[in-house]
């Protein structure tokens, strides 16, 4: 059968998740997680499902695209079709060609896993590199240390200091109440936790949210944050070792996080806590 592309109906959002999360292994590049698509849950599901593009043949999900905004494609494989051809071919011409409806007409940029064949695919179309970014991973098979804040799992109830704490932490951020309840209502989050840090003082000073893909898998921090009043006291290397234990606890075999490579502060954090940076990755760009 051919390839299919299609976006998803709300309903039909849970096979993607599902196929995310089968699809994380340490053994495979740092790839698109659920957690991804669990934190854009916040919009909604509608916007969610406007957002992700799906290529099935036979009923199977083979690849997932993400639009993490308007002109940017996060997009991965099942691990077995990382370097299939066909598919790979197919799913160039859909990104390149605007009529198809995955990305616009002018400059657009991909975020395709390191050493898919669709890199190749993309290049010979003319699509050149563009930002750099860092993976890094934690490996949790042995015992977390204690991260010396105070962590609380923030429920329903402690929602509006989740986001205050998000607002203050990112310049321009408009995170809300309704957009937490919104996230937290969304499939994803069923293995997921948001953690506020406490200092000596009782002050909540950091935050951050894991999301695991299940026991044996690979977990994702997607946010991680300091009050604008907490910085530069080790409040962010704190914030990251507690996730790691939270991911630990949620079954996770390791815990990653992707962050660009200007952002050499914190690139420094992850490393501060214990995160390992894997090789640098590049994403794919059309020109205008």
């Amino acid at each position: 059968m051919d390839i299919e592309l299609r976006t998803p109906r709300t309903d039909e959002l849970d096979d993607a998740v599902a196929a995310l999360r089968a699809w994380q292994s340490d053994d495979v590049p740092m790839q698109l997680h659920p957690g991804d698509l669990g934190w854009f849950w916040q919009l909604g599901a509608e916007r969610t499902a406007a957002s992700v593009r799906t290529w099935s043949r036979d009923g199977r999900i083979l690849a997932v695209g993400f639009l993490d905004g308007p002109d940017v494609l996060r997009v991965t494989t099942a691990p077995d079709l990382l370097h299939d051809e066909a598919l790979a071919r197919r799913m160039a011409a859909d990104l390149d060609d605007p009529e198809r409806g995955v990305l616009p007409a002018g400059k657009v940029n991909a975020e395709v896993p390191e050493g898919a064949a669709l890199h190749e695919h993309l290049a010979e179309t003319g699509w050149g590199t563009d930002e750099a970014w860092t993976p890094l991973r934690r490996d949790l098979s042995a015992p977390v240390e204690d991260a010396g804040l105070r962590i609380e799992v923030a429920g329903p109830e402690q929602a509006e200091l989740r986001a205050s704490l998000q607002r203050s932490a990112f310049e321009g951020s408009t995170f809300s109440v309704e957009r937490w309840q919104a996230m937290a209502a969304g499939p994803a989050y069923a293995d997921a936790r948001c953690l506020i840090g406490f200092d000596e003082n009782g002050d909540a000073v950091a935050l951050v949210t894991v999301w695991s893909a299940g026991p044996g898998r690979p977990g994702l921090i997607e946010p991680m944050g300091v009050h604008a009043d907490h910085r530069g006291r080790g409040h962010g290397k704190a914030i990251c070792i507690a996730a790691a234990a939270a991911l630990q606890e949620l079954g996770s075999s390791s815990a990653m996080v992707c962050t660009p490579s200007s952002l050499t502060s914190a690139v420094a954090t992850y490393r501060a806590a214990g995160f390992d940076p894997l090789p640098e990755r590049f994403d794919r760009a059309r020109a205008a």
